[in-house]
């Protein structure tokens, strides 16, 4: 692989001659060394971290160009003209050139340009310890960002710590985020490193940044300020290196006017600003989504992925997601543990149910779209259902009656119903 570079001039961004001397000369140290004192191997380390930030800072209009032939060239068999300089790539050749950059995403992302432009900040601000602010609907992934940041960052083997803001009483934040002594207050038994203390020389994620009391936000400044930290309940500071990931769903700007939310807390955390776009703007992420999430859930409950009908693959498609990919997350869990082979319109949460989403008879698929064993099971699903809701009918929505006249264990009667996404308390007599 080569550097493209038009014109044959060197700009700023290092060749790969260099790049591989520099490597081989490190590659040499630790070849020929016997032994190896801490001191050599913290030089090794900076080393190899500068040489880390000079690769991630090589353009990627530089590195990749179509199929790195974009550099202009003539036809040998006609002499016709070059074809011109494609610099400006589609979205399918930034997320392809993201990827190939070695970039640590863990999950799967689409080509939405507002999503890729988001990446890709991240992905520049990943080498720097620069503070970064994520912010965007509940459920876009704001921490999935924040991973992606610390894994892309020269800090990627050390901790990672994450903190939910607004999970946190007013009277212990103080003592989790800092740590406290022993003594300190009651019920405080032993000395205690907080959260910033763990994440030293790693990275802290301060989710819901907008949920913290204005006094946090006091004590937050001042350590973003100083870099150091005193526990509850003592006199020392103690200094701390960690980088700091916050994130929010709401605005924070407005925060500001109403004067829930400092103004200088706000600017210290969003040197670097990257705002995710909701999963309703980013319709072409949702079939790589529902295969990744039908793959992962499959995997997590032991069990082979789950078909989907047409009609059910349709509605998931179309499907607003006001909780964004962690509402699609869960719908594909459920559809893995409450189908069988096949998942239905039938196994959505009934709150999102479309009305007419009783199950799908084999007749009313496509003949293409089943397999003989297929229709079989649908057809069996379909009278298995209808068992049940006349047997629920029959009792008034008894369970444990049901279970007894059709000496079955009640457990697996539970099963069942949620299987086909039947609730009892629908059948109870009104009266």
């Amino acid at each position: 692989m080569k550097l493209y570079n038009p014109g044959g001039e060197r700009g700023s961004a290092m060749s790969y001659a260099g790049l591989l001397e520099k490597i081989e000369i490190m590659r040499s140290t630790l070849r020929w060394a016997t032994r190896i004192e801490r001191p050599d191997v913290e030089k090794l380390l900076r080393q190899a971290n500068t040489l880390r930030d000079e690769v991630m800072g090589l353009s990627h209009k530089e590195r990749f160009v179509q199929a790195l032939g974009g550099e202009r060239r003539t036809d040998a068999a006609d002499g016709t003209a070059p074809e011109p300089l494609r610099l400006e790539p589609s979205h399918g050749e930034r997320r392809r050139a993201l990827l190939a950059r070695s970039f640590v995403f863990e999950g799967t992302f689409g080509d939405n340009p507002k999503l890729l432009d988001a990446l890709e900040i991240a992905e520049k601000a990943a080498p720097t310890d620069l503070p970064v602010l994520v912010d965007g609907e509940s459920g876009t992934g704001k921490e999935l960002m924040a991973k992606v940041i610390h894994a892309n960052g020269s800090r990627a083997d050390k901790p990672y710590i994450s903190v939910n803001c607004g999970a946190i009483p007013d009277s212990l934040l103080e003592s989790e985020l800092f740590g406290h002594k022993k003594g300190a207050f009651t019920g405080a038994a032993n000395d205690r490193k907080g959260k910033f203390e763990s994440a030293h020389k790693g990275t802290i994620f301060l989710d819901e940044i907008g949920e913290l009391p204005l006094p946090g936000q006091v004590k937050l400044l001042r350590v973003l300020q100083s870099h150091e930290i005193q526990r509850v309940g003592s006199d020392e500071t103690i200094s701390v290196d960690a980088r700091i990931v916050a994130a929010t769903n709401k605005n924070l700007r407005k925060l500001i006017e109403q004067g829930s939310f400092r103004e200088d807390l706000f600017y210290r955390l969003s040197v670097i600003h990257v705002t995710l776009p909701p999963l309703r703007e980013r319709k072409d992420e949702i079939p790589l989504l529902i295969a990744y999430y039908g793959d992962e859930s499959a995997e997590a409950l032991g069990r082979a992925p789950v078909a989907l009908t047409p009609r059910l693959r349709d509605f998931l498609l179309r499907y607003g997601y006001p909780g964004n990919i962690r509402e699609l997350r869960n719908i594909m869990y459920r559809i893995s543990c409450l189908a069988g082979e096949t998942g239905d319109l039938s196994h959505l949460p009934e709150d999102i149910r479309p009305v007419n989403a009783l199950p799908q008879s084999a007749a009313a698929v496509p003949a293409a779209a089943l397999s003989m064993a297929e229709a079989k099971r649908v057809a069996s699903d379909e009278a298995e259902r209808g068992c049940l809701e006349r047997g629920l009918q029959e009792v008034g929505g008894n369970v444990a009656e049901l279970a007894r006249r059709w000496e079955m264990n009640r457990s697996h009667l539970q099963i069942l119903l949620k299987k086909h996404g039947l609730h009892s308390k629908d059948f109870r007599k009104q009266g």
